[in-house]
């Protein structure tokens, strides 16, 4: 039976095995177990010896139990899904900025959940940008790398008007939209400007289960997404997008839905746009229902983290005034910058490799 173990190159630690080297007929002469149990050393045909910890081994092992716990280090799969229920998870600003078990407890719910409201920030600009050093670094889009979400005469944005937000998640007229948003409340208005939220995977779940059609239809039809205009530069984007991307088992991964960038156009054949419209109703009507969605008020000092490819946001209007009501400081971070956090921190709070 062959043994498909890399081989330690030992001449330099960066060494790593060239595909060109990689062979599937390799048979080990004999697997000896090193002192006390906890090496094995194996030696290959050429009477290369290799060596190993055990437990090094042991987590690499084939079998499914291994997998499955190898898939829960890295990827935290599980999701808490939730809907007007939801107990929004709460911790203090100050707290994930110096200390890294609750800065690890932040990740790991963010990811787990999907949505963790931070308390107590300062209520000036900046915030995000601290934040942003604790992770690692924040994503530059063409909009900076944070701004500022408030009334604007010359808006190049709908949300940067007193107008309601309808569900939708920022970003899908880029080519990789980014993973997680962060939203600083530096000033509230007395009247509305409600959050809203909702999660958008156990919606997609409902509508997978009360109509598979819709389903179907919804995570394989490219939508056009268009943004242009002038902010941090002058820019044009065009996009195709599925509302619901999928993985391999037809599970949704990431929501691409903002109907306020949504193109003019819309590629699809004439006989497939009514279909497509019923199931963008159905699944609307699903995201505004009163079991899914959830409403809050943010308060200065608020800071909203929150996985933008799961969880659809929105806004209650408010009154328009002549000088600025409400202020929110926003920014994005992709998922590979928090998960290498994540990693670092549960290494450092757990003290697991």
């Amino acid at each position: 039976e062959g043994r498909w173990v890399h081989r330690a190159l030992c001449l330099h630690g960066a060494y790593l095995l060239l595909a060109c080297e990689v062979t599937a007929s390799d048979k080990c002469f004999c697997a000896d177990t090193g002192t006390c149990g906890h090496r094995i050393s194996i030696t290959w045909p050429d009477e290369h010896t290799s060596e190993y910890e055990a437990e090094w081994l042991k987590k690499r092992c084939f079998s499914e139990e291994a997998r499955a716990e190898m898939r829960v280090d890295l990827f935290l799969p599980e999701h808490q899904y939730w809907g007007s229920d939801l107990q929004l998870p709460k911790i203090p600003f100050e707290e994930i900025m110096c200390n890294d078990e609750s800065a690890y407890r932040w990740l790991c719910t963010l990811k787990k959940v999907g949505i963790v409201l931070l308390t107590g920030a300062a209520t000036g600009q900046g915030e995000l940008i601290r934040l942003g050093h604790r992770i690692g670094f924040l994503r530059l889009t063409f909009y900076g790398p944070t701004w500022q979400v408030q009334d604007k005469a010359d808006a190049n944005n709908v949300a940067y008007t007193t107008e309601r937000l309808c569900f939708h998640t920022d970003y899908p007229a880029l080519q990789h939209p980014p993973g997680v948003q962060f939203l600083h409340c530096i000033k509230q208005t007395a009247a509305g400007g409600e959050s809203e939220v909702v999660d958008g995977f156990h919606v997609c779940n409902k509508l997978k289960k009360q109509n598979p059609e819709a389903y179907q239809i919804l995570s394989s039809t490219a939508v056009d997404y268009t943004d242009v205009g002038v902010d941090y530069c002058d820019f044009a984007v065009h996009c195709k997008q599925r509302i619901i991307d999928t993985d391999s088992r037809g599970q949704a991964i990431r929501i691409n839905f903002n109907n306020a960038t949504r193109d003019t156009v819309f590629d699809i054949p004439a006989e497939k746009v009514r279909p497509f419209y019923a199931a963008l109703k159905e699944f609307n009507d699903l995201l505004n229902s009163a079991e899914h969605k959830f409403t809050f008020k943010m308060k200065p000092g608020d800071v909203l983290t929150f996985d933008n490819w799961r969880v659809l946001h929105g806004r209650q209007g408010y009154p328009s005034c002549p000088e600025v009501t409400r202020h929110l400081e926003g920014a994005y971070a992709d998922w590979d910058v928090v998960l290498s956090r994540l990693q670092l921190l549960r290494k450092r709070a757990l003290k697991r490799d």
